[in-house]
Formats: C-alpha cells, sequence, structure tokens
C-alpha cells in the first residue's frame, strides 16, 4: 500500500525530529532530511514542513535550502527559521527581537475563518523559541495570527499553499499544536492517515519475505523494546529461519539473562543464550576511558556474536533493531545540520569480515511507535514497558575501571533500586532508572565501626525520546527506604546520592 508522505527538511532544530514524531501520531507517514540533501523523488512526498534552526537567516551562515521544486508545487509548512526564510529572502524583513521571545505565549489574534486554525480559537497557547522576529511579511505574505509580542506569529502566501508560523506547533506546550499540524496535513493539503502499526506490521512482514526469501536471519538480542519487536516481527515473517543469539556480556542487570531467555522462549523464538561474562570482564581489565569501554565492550561484542553466527550454517542475513532516530543521527553526522553526541553502535558499525546483508525491520518508526507495533503484534506489555538499557550495560555506569566486585555491587544497587520503583508504583512514571557506582569513598559509620566504602549514585528521569530529560522529583520516603536498604544489603557501599541534572546540559548516563 502507498502512503502519502511528508518530507522534513531538516535546519538543525532540536525539536526536528518531534515534528516527526508528531506528524506520526496523525497516522501520516514522515521523514526527516537535512536541508542540504533533498532527495531526488519528490514526487513520493505530498506535502514538506521545513523546521527550526539554531542560526540566523541574517548571518553569513544562514542556511539556504533550494526550494525551486518545493514552493508553490507542494503544501509547505514553514516553522520558525523556515518562517523567517521564507520572509527575508521574499521581500519582507527579519530582525533581532526587542523583547524575549523565548517561551510560552498566547495567541492575541486569529484571522477569522481561516482553515489553518479551524478549532483554534483566540488565547491558545503556543511555544516561542527564537532570538529574531518577523517585521515585515514577505510578498504576498498575508497575516494569520500575533500574540502580544510577537506580531507576525503566522502567516501565509497569496496564491500558494504555503504556511509559516514563528512558535513550534511539534512541542507539548503548544496546546493546540497537533490540530494546527493536523488543519494542515488533513484539511488543507489534503493527505490521508492511513498509517498504521496494524499496517506497518502487515507490510514489513511482506517486505522481509520478499528480501530475505528462505535464507536463514541471525539476530542478537539485548532484553530491550527494540530488539525484542524486530525479533517477533521477523518470526511473524520467516519463522524457525530466524537465529537469536542472547549474550551475556557480565555487564546485565541482576539475573537479567536467565529471566530474559526464559520470557524469549515463552515467546516462541528460536533463542539461544551464551555466557560470555569472563569475556567481556577479561577484555575490560584496566580500562577506565568510558569510550575506550564502549568499544572493549562492542568488539567483544562482535567477536562472540560472530563465533556464534559460525555455528548456523549457511546464514546469510544480520537483523538489527535499529531505530529511525539512529538512522536520523548517522545522517547528521554525516553532513547534515544536527549536532551528535555519540555514535549509534547499530548503524553502519558491522565489521567487513561477518559478510552478512543487513535486514532492519524497524529503521523507519520512532521508539514510541516501536512499542505500538509491539502491542499489535501481542507482546507482553511488561518488556514494552521495560525503561531503556544502555547497549554497553552497567560498563558505563561503573565510572572508573571495571571488577567483577564492581559488577556485583552495583547489580545488587540496581536491582533495590528498579525493584523499589516497581513496589512503589513508580516504575511507569519513569522514563529510565538505574544506579552509578562512583569512582570515590567517603567515611562512614555502620555500628561502631569507622568504614571506607563506595558511594553509589540514583538516577531517574522522565523524557519522552531520550533527547532532552527532566529528573524525576520522586517522593523522600521512597529515596529514604532505598537508601537505608541500599545501605544496609549491599556490602561494600555506605552513602547514596540522587542526581537531579537535567539534560541537557547533563546527559542520562554518566558516560
Amino acid at each position: 500500500m502507498q502512503h502519502d508522505k511528508v518530507l522534513i527538511l531538516d535546519f538543525g532544530s532540536q525539536y526536528t525530529q518531534l515534528i516527526a514524531r508528531r506528524v506520526r501520531e496523525l497516522n501520516i507517514y514522515s521523514e526527516i532530511h537535512p536541508f542540504n540533501k533533498i532527495p531526488n523523488n519528490l514526487s513520493e512526498f505530498k506535502a514538506v514542513i521545513l523546521s527550526g534552526s539554531p542560526n540566523s537567516v541574517r548571518g553569513e551562515d544562514a542556511l539556504h535550502p533550494d526550494l525551486s521544486e518545493i514552493r508553490g508545487e507542494k503544501p509547505m509548512l514553514a516553522v520558525c527559521y523556515g518562517a523567517q526564510y521564507l520572509a527575508h529572502f521574499s521581500g519582507g524583513e527579519v530582525a533581532p527581537s526587542s523583547t524575549r521571545e523565548y517561551g510560552r505565549a498566547n495567541l492575541s489574534s486569529i484571522k477569522k475563518e481561516e482553515p489553518f486554525f479551524a478549532g483554534i480559537s483566540e488565547g491558545s497557547q503556543v511555544w516561542m523559541s527564537h532570538s529574531d522576529t518577523i517585521k515585515q511579511l514577505p510578498d504576498n505574505g498575508v497575516l494569520l495570527a500575533s500574540t502580544s509580542d510577537v506580531e507576525n506569529a503566522a502567516f501565509k502566501i497569496e496564491g500558494e499553499t504555503t504556511y509559516a508560523i514563528q512558535f513550534h506547533p511539534e512541542v507539548y506546550h503548544t496546546t493546540d499544536g497537533k490540530l494546527l499540524l493536523q488543519n494542515f496535513l488533513v484539511n488543507i493539503a489534503g493527505l490521508n492517515q492511513d498509517w498504521t502499526p496494524a499496517s506497518f506490521v502487515e507490510e514489513t512482514v511482506e517486505a522481509i519475505q520478499e528480501k530475505v526469501g528462505n535464507d536463514k536471519v541471525v539476530l542478537g538480542l539485548s532484553g530491550g523494546v527494540d530488539s525484542s519487536v524486530a525479533a517477533v516481527l521477523l518470526n511473524k515473517a520467516i519463522g524457525k529461519n530466524l537465529y537469536c543469539i542472547f549474550v551475556n556480556n557480565g555487564l546485565l542487570r541482576k539475573n537479567e539473562f536467565e529471566n530474559v531467555l526464559q520470557q524469549y522462549e515463552g515467546m516462541g523464538l528460536n533463542v539461544k543464550g551464551v555466557d560470555a561474562s569472563g569475556r567481556f570482564l577479561a577484555a575490560l581489565k584496566g580500562i577506565e576511558d568510558p569510550e575506550q569501554k564502549r568499544k572493549a565492550i562492542g568488539n567483544a561484542f562482535i567477536e562472540v556474536f560472530d563465533d556464534e553466527a559460525h555455528k548456523i550454517k549457511d546464514v546469510k542475513w544480520l537483523a538489527q533493531g535499529t531505530i529511525y532516530p539512529d538512522v536520523i543521527e548517522s545522517v547528521s553526522a554525516t553532513g547534515g545540520p544536527s549536532a551528535t553526541i555519540k555514535s549509534h553502535h547499530n548503524v553502519g558499525g558491522l565489521p567487513d569480515f561477518m559478510k552478512l546483508k543487513v535486514v532492519e525491520p524497524l529503521r523507519a518508526i520512532f521508539k514510541d511507535e516501536v512499542r505500538r507495533v509491539g502491542a499489535t503484534l501481542g507482546i507482553n506489555p511488561e518488556l514494552l514497558g521495560r525503561h531503556p538499557f544502555p547497549g554497553p550495560g552497567l560498563g558505563i555506569r561503573i565510572l572508573g575501571d571495571i571488577t567483577a566486585e564492581k559488577v556485583r555491587i552495583l547489580q545488587e544497587v540496581d536491582a533495590i533500586f528498579i525493584d523499589g520503583l516497581k513496589a512503589w508504583g513508580l516504575y511507569d512514571q519513569v522514563w529510565q532508572a538505574g544506579a552509578m557506582l562512583l569512582p570515590v569513598n567517603s567515611v562512614g559509620v555502620m555500628g561502631d565501626e569507622r568504614t571506607y566504602e563506595k558511594c553509589v549514585a540514583l538516577r531517574a528521569v522522565e523524557s519522552t525520546d531520550g533527547m532532552t530529560a527532566d529528573w524525576v522529583n520522586l517522593p523522600y520516603a521512597f529515596l529514604q527506604k532505598v537508601s537505608n536498604d541500599i545501605i544496609n544489603k549491599v556490602k561494600g557501599v555506605n552513602r547514596v546520592v540522587y542526581d537531579i541534572s537535567s539534560k541537557p546540559p547533563a546527559t542520562i548516563e554518566w558516560e
């Protein structure tokens, strides 16, 4: 089935992925491409959205897209930088803002009977995030909406299906943002809303069968949501020709290897568990640098996985749980405008010697969509609701070098924290939680004896996609109970702290 598609041109805004996700929440398929790498197959896209940007249209480094085959040819919505670009280079005027235009604002006037604002009333809250402002509309510009501080908050171009807004409809703070996108995409641009989890499953299963045929496929399972959903999708498509390998790298949560393996077998997957914890710990011996640890863990995994894959006769394909944000960020890292913090291990990381073709059934969808697809496939809600867990596992939650004893300590601490969140009904209110073992000893008193033992930091954040995150205000009574349990039950720890840093400026993990 051919779906209507929206092209989102990325100018480097931190919110670009949010635009794509909001569009998809309307059951409309969207794709993100760098502004300077417009796809050749423009005929496949029925509408275009220009994102915001940290750049200024007035600067020497202004980003110039080639809109010659888009503007006036396809319905286009320009957001923030996109709106200022249309004004600045089409006869209007953009100037530095004299008042602060960041944060919440309210629409003070809306052009009556304007389809773009159907169902949206004056006073509706929007989210501003810009240092420049449009002083004069471009040629043929028609004012559609204002706020008390921003006169030209929204406009359209007469004679074109081109709309522009200086606020961000994609963020939750814009209360009618989803409706505004629906007005533009459905009511004005006429796109069909037929991109659903069920249609994705049906089409992906068919695509896998066509691509793979009767070949054998090997997949490394991690216990996480992405690889689990990928496995069930592949199993639905090719059954026993899928060979799953679940590697214990010695850095998993307490009892996770046994528990997850049992869960996978209960799902009817053809899975083999490989305990390689000793091999990983040996590879990590004496390494303290976070990136070196990641490389050592990644290399050891490839070696173990390759050994196991060779035991499967005539395997042709490697399946990966790559999801869309991994793909976007990898593109950005190779020439797009969005900055990246870390490379992703499962994009372009396949060593040449494995000689396997790659199949990535989830590479077109976001994490929240992966969960919805998993629910459609009937996967256990407990598995789908699992917090994200880093690929290197506890290896990047133990700061400094890694030893078996440090892993034991952190596994015990982590288990008390996670089990506590579940027992107190807090687990599902948290996006990700974990404990960090710090390279710090501190003085304590236990009984009448002085101790000099480890300090651990607890971390719990709320987020929608991991790009930004706020620390969770967990109840003091809960933190008190967990702290007491950790200090009393985990030998080697005498101090517990709680991390109250948000991302940015901090990252979710400490390494």
